[in-house]
């Protein structure tokens, strides 16, 4: 309950901090986030009721979700379309290196001193982040005094009218709203593996839990390097095309699942290359499908909306996912000589068909899109 409360309050402040993002300065949007954020985690390191712990948990979702909105508009303020997807995949990469610092620093941290240090030690760390956010963001080129090469200087603030027609142009345009479907078919395969993977290989594969967590780790290292290289790409080698290197990836991510969940036995090399096929493509479709093709095709002042959209089903898929997943592994337990076991057909139907979903919503929209876009 606790780890889809999150899920939720983040996929509807994604979208509603998407929308006001746009009308914002962001570097007062962010660091406020971050700030808030930080204390929240500060106030869950000395917490022991489970209502209050939801409720602050929740809290810390939605303000969160001011990251993700202001650093999207940052980046369409900032970068023209030539190379905007270069940068939004380093920036895509900050998911795995978040992932990967919790894994390492914060449970380095519980394991030393307990649960409610790693609160702290979070807390310490966006405090630090809240002070970076203030010393180097910037709202726009004009706001920093400079001229970049294809980015215009606009010295006045648009009308309240603009952003209506330019976010309504977002809400009412079918292939953002494919897309986000997408990317939430997407988000049900990987929070699938980062939220259930470790206790699929102790309980149907007879791995350790140390091996096991270090095998689900491997696709946090290698999500970065999909990210970090996945704007470069289909900037400089597709042209600005993301749609076929989009659906290559999903098919890949899906036959990563396969090779993950459908070969039985303890298979340290099988299962570890899964892990490293499932982190490139989750890399590259994180940020292509979790934002940076709906944002390519929105208005350039609607960035944030588009991201919204996105986001609300992204989160809206990762805590149906939670939920749905926990179902069909106690709906399918059973008692085998006083030892508890799982059935995961029906976990590996869910979490394949998820995968081949994405694919096919991409497809949709790489036929429907207009060449005009």
């Amino acid at each position: 309950i606790i780890g889809s409360v999150l899920f939720f309050t983040y996929a509807i402040g994604k979208f509603t901090n998407g929308f006001l993002a746009d009308r914002s300065n962001i570097k007062r949007l962010m660091s406020t986030g971050l700030l808030v954020t930080a204390l929240v985690n500060l106030a869950l390191g000395f917490t022991n009721s489970f209502i209050l712990f939801a409720v602050l948990w929740g809290l810390s979702g939605w303000f969160q979700s001011m990251g993700a909105a202001s650093c999207v508009v940052g980046l369409s303020r900032w970068f023209n379309d030539k190379n905007r997807g270069t940068f939004y995949g380093f920036w895509s990469a900050s998911h795995n290196i978040g992932e990967a610092m919790t894994f390492i620093f914060v449970a380095s941290i519980v394991s030393a001193f307990g649960w409610q240090y790693g609160f702290i030690g979070a807390a310490i760390v966006g405090l630090a982040g809240v002070v970076l956010l203030l010393t180097f963001f910037h709202d726009t080129p004009a706001s920093k005094g400079v001229t970049l090469p294809g980015i215009k200087v606009e010295e006045k603030k648009q009308d309240t009218e603009s952003y209506n027609k330019a976010q309504s142009a977002v809400l009412k345009n079918p292939l953002i709203w494919i897309l986000a479907l997408s990317s939430a078919f997407m988000y049900i395969s990987r929070y699938a593996v980062n939220s259930w993977g470790i206790f699929y290989l102790e309980n149907e594969k007879g791995y350790t839990t140390i091996d096991a967590s270090f095998i689900i780790s491997i696709n946090s290292i290698l999500g970065i390097v999909g990210t970090v290289s996945s704007g470069l790409v289909s900037d400089k080698i597709f042209k600005g095309n993301r749609y076929l290197p989009a659906v290559i990836f999903g098919l890949l991510n899906a036959l990563a699942l396969c090779l993950f969940l459908l070969i039985p036995g303890h298979h340290l090399w099988v299962d570890a290359t899964a892990m490293v096929l499932f982190g490139l493509s989750i890399g590259v479709l994180l940020c292509f499908l979790g934002g940076l093709m709906a944002v390519d095709i929105a208005p350039k002042n609607a960035s944030g909306a588009a991201l919204g959209v996105v986001g609300v089903a992204s989160y809206v898929g990762a805590g149906i996912q939670d939920i749905m997943s926990g179902l069909l592994i106690e709906g399918n337990k059973h008692l085998v000589n006083g030892v508890e076991t799982y059935d995961f057909t029906y976990i590996n139907y869910f979490w394949i068909g998820a995968a081949l979903m994405s694919v096919l919503m991409t497809c949709i929209v790489w036929k429907a899109k207009p060449k005009t876009v």
